[in-house]
């Protein structure tokens, strides 16, 4: 889920912001509807290989909108109409031939201590009572296997990822059994520092990962879930790949030489991937796609700053100045094709093996032009097609990759269980007092 950070006033900021964005806005990419034989050809495609998508936050918009009452949102009825609209139902799912989900059971930086664990079990309880209360159309998935015998029964296998490494209240313990309770992945961090992993959106406090840090991920390893590097660091990508037994996912993050928001991944660490085995699933979240809307962002965040110090008292007036800067500063749409250029960009730096989709609808508040929604992940793959790209390199992106480092971490994990027990470590005593 992205929550993008106010950046603080300053003439020269401003200035040096609008310069940035006038030039990525230049750049801006210009969107084609897809040709439909080739959507056609990518929906044969994910009948075949299962499509799966490492980020999506419907149990937050459960959450969100009806405090956890799953009757009050029908995804089979759908979900287009509401207010505002969601990205995800059941027959937009079928449109767009999904063939897994990890469900990102979000919970926000604000929420810590065990108030954070309750959360979280709340999240994770959303995602099972999904899979029950439409069985003809999810399945819980607890391994890879599950996975593709879920697809092949022409079910959407439901997988569950935990995003932020603050809900397990620097517990190992918290850690396991939320690990049996169906977490598959964890990210280390969301968009504040854990005590332990340092976030890309926070000032470094741990240069990467701490001891106990490297202890949860050594437990991660032990258990099989998955190392996910999305929110954290650069620094804390790199140790994080470095005593990781097994390979790591970034299950929403987007390639840092084509929009240079903290959030993407350096091509440094691209090129880290290959020996690792691990995987980018290229996001669609419009400021990690697109330049000229991250730089957008930032020069509308120093804008309403700016305004909040010229009116401190006036709160109004903020709201009508900022309103009638964006009418004249009207916001630039990312496109599918970025998206694309940016899967083409992990593919030339890391290599075919290392390369995903994570979508993260439902956790953004707008979407590139082309992917609106569930329903037209065809129409990236149609896109990859006309470029050049082979089914068999598709399959790859798809699916495939993800699938096979959830197999090499569900291989590590037996490995390590047959060689040490459960960590019984305490952050206090490798970190000292929290």
């Amino acid at each position: 889920m992205m929550r993008r950070k106010i950046c603080p006033p300053g003439a020269l900021l401003f200035t040096a912001l609008l310069a940035g964005a006038c030039a990525a806005l230049a750049q801006e990419a210009v969107h084609k509807a897809p040709d439909p034989e080739l959507v056609e050809r990518a929906r044969r495609l994910l009948r075949q290989v299962p499509l799966v998508d490492g980020h999506n936050d419907l149990p937050w918009e459960y959450r969100k909108r009806v405090q956890n009452h799953m009757e009050k949102i029908d995804l089979r009825a759908g979900t287009a109409k509401l207010d505002p609209p969601m990205h995800t139902d059941i027959p937009r799912l079928r449109q767009g031939g999904l063939g897994g989900q990890f469900w990102s059971v979000y919970i926000p930086v604000e929420i810590q201590g065990a108030d954070a664990v309750q959360a979280v079990m709340e999240q994770i309880d959303d995602v099972h009572r999904l899979t029950e209360r439409y069985p003809d159309t999810f399945e819980l998935a607890l391994t890879a296997d599950d996975v593709v015998r879920i697809h092949k029964a022409g079910r959407i296998a439901s997988l569950i990822g935990m995003e932020g490494g603050h809900s397990i209240h620097n517990s190992l313990a918290a850690l396991r059994q939320l690990y049996v309770a169906g977490a598959r992945y964890m990210t280390l961090t969301h968009s504040k520092n854990t005590d332990w992993a340092d976030s890309a959106t926070d000032a470094p406090q741990h240069g990467g990962l701490t001891r106990f840090g490297e202890e949860v991920v050594h437990e991660m390893n032990r258990l099989g879930m998955l190392v996910d590097l999305s929110h954290v660091s650069p620094e804390a990508m790199r140790k994080a790949i470095a005593v990781s037994a097994a390979p790591v996912i970034f299950s929403h993050s987007s390639a840092r030489a084509l929009d240079d928001h903290p959030r993407n991944v350096p091509d440094g660490v691209l090129r880290l991937l290959p020996k690792n085995g691990g995987v980018v699933m290229v996001t669609f979240v419009p400021s990690f796609a697109s330049e000229a809307v991250r730089g957008w962002n930032a020069l509308n965040d120093a804008e309403e700053a700016r305004l909040k110090a010229l009116y401190p008292g006036d709160p109004e007036r903020v709201k009508r100045e900022a309103e009638a800067w964006r009418k004249q500063h009207p916001a630039p749409r990312a496109t599918l094709e970025q998206v694309a250029d940016h899967v083409e960009h992990v593919r030339q730096v890391a290599g075919i093996d290392h390369v995903g989709i994570g979508s993260d609808f439902d956790g953004i508040e707008s979407v590139p032009l082309g992917l609106e929604s569930v329903a037209d992940y065809p129409n990236l793959f149609a896109e990859l097609m006309r470029r050049g790209w082979s089914d068999e390199d598709l399959g790859k992106l798809a699916g495939l990759n993800v699938l096979r480092v959830f197999r090499e971490a569900e291989a590590v994990a037996a490995r390590l269980r047959k060689e040490r027990p459960a960590s019984d470590v305490l952050i206090e005593e490798v970190d000292g007092k929290r």
